[in-house]
């Protein structure tokens, strides 16, 4: 195969992340966000490894469909909920459990007629704004739900963080406060922690947590990686050396000609661009390793290659395998380098990306 970029995905670390959040939070059970195609993973194949998972969080009932369909009977969380009343037959086919956020769901499940068991989460907003009831009206929501024949066993109650990843910042502590204020007096389990609760706000390890990050070895705390935490990154991208250009002080590399040769001296190209995934916005400087040792992009990403800067290693050849990001290499700095996340860039791998399953330490 003359272009090769591989993402390899180890199956022992997204296990041993799953059981470092369990020593870490020994009282809650983990429900396993397998979103973005497992934050692009692969769903099924994290799946399959996470299966130790009380239950799996999806965005869509499709996911949950994907999951049921590799013979899975976790719990499966449909985050989103229900977009319109016909999806609640296929909540109750694929045995999944909506999260119940606004008034539309509630009149939905009022007016179904099928009385079999479905069990539900039901979301308040305390500060992220996005989905939930306000505060004010997660009293008459639940009670609304409690008094349908249908809904199985005890409503499940949860939120989500806005600010999660600062851990001074005051605003968390508030939506903990404002969530205990709302469900005053009302019974079921709670789930509050996302993966940066998980690690910096032990208050809000209730009943459940909602480990998403963490599982695939990447942090959204500023400054810090899944790595400084104990965790282990799941993916490793890597492309190869193509071709090796001797190039004179003064000479122009990429598009717009934006940065130069600074002496004489080599650089590679490496078959991998923003057709890949690779962020097109990575800055020159933008670590890699090659050989296992530091290396750095010089020039604008292009769709289908970048250039490295070989000096200090003169034994470069082409076909060397380039490691964009992996062990060592966390992705959260080529994300700081390209002005995003990590998330982002492990959700963003496309169609002719190469995936590969390892097992290290089965």
């Amino acid at each position: 195969m003359s272009r090769r970029v591989t993402a390899t995905i180890d199956l022992g670390a997204l296990r041993r992340n799953l059981a470092r959040i369990g020593e870490r939070c020994p009282q809650s059970r983990v429900m396993a966000v397998v979103k973005a195609d497992g934050y692009g993973h692969g769903l099924e194949r994290v799946a399959r490894a996470l299966a130790a998972a009380d239950a799996f969080g999806v965005a869509s009932i499709a996911d949950g469909e994907r999951i049921r369909a590799i013979g899975l009977d976790n719990r499966v969380v449909v985050l989103s909920g229900i977009d319109e009343p016909g999806d609640l037959a296929l909540m109750r086919q694929y045995r999944l459990e909506p999260v119940i956020h606004h008034q539309q769901q509630l009149a939905w499940l009022e007016a179904d007629p099928d009385r079999r068991p479905l069990p539900v989460w039901l979301k308040a907003d305390t500060g992220m704004h996005r989905l939930g009831f306000a505060p004010d009206q997660v009293q008459a929501a639940y009670r609304r739900l409690a008094a349908l024949p249908q809904i199985a066993g005890r409503i499940q109650l949860m939120s989500h963080f806005a600010r999660s990843d600062e851990f001074g910042q005051a605003t968390t502590a508030d939506q903990i406060g404002q969530f205990q204020a709302a469900i005053d007096g009302l019974p079921g389990p709670v789930s509050l922690a996302n993966s940066a609760a998980i690690l910096g706000w032990p208050a809000s390890h209730r009943d459940w947590l909602r480990a998403g990050g963490l599982l695939y070895g990447v942090s959204v705390v500023a400054g810090r990686s899944g790595a400084d935490f104990g965790f282990e990154p799941a993916m490793t991208l890597s492309a190869r050396v193509v071709a090796i250009r001797q190039l004179r002080a003064g000479d122009a590399v990429g598009y717009g000609g934006a940065w130069t040769c600074p002496q004489d001296m080599a650089i590679g190209v490496v078959a991998i661009g923003y057709g890949d995934g690779y962020p097109r916005l990575a800055r020159a400087g933008t670590p890699v390793h090659l050989h296992g040792r530091p290396a750095a992009i010089v020039g604008r990403v292009s769709m289908d290659l970048l250039t490295i800067d070989l000096r200090g290693h003169p034994q470069a050849a082409v076909g060397n395998e380039v490691m964009l990001w992996g062990p060592g290499l966390p992705v959260e700095t080529i994300g700081e380098g390209a002005g995003t996340l990590g998330y982002e860039l492990i959700c963003g791998m496309t169609r002719r990306v190469d995936f590969i399953e390892i097992d290290q330490g089965s």
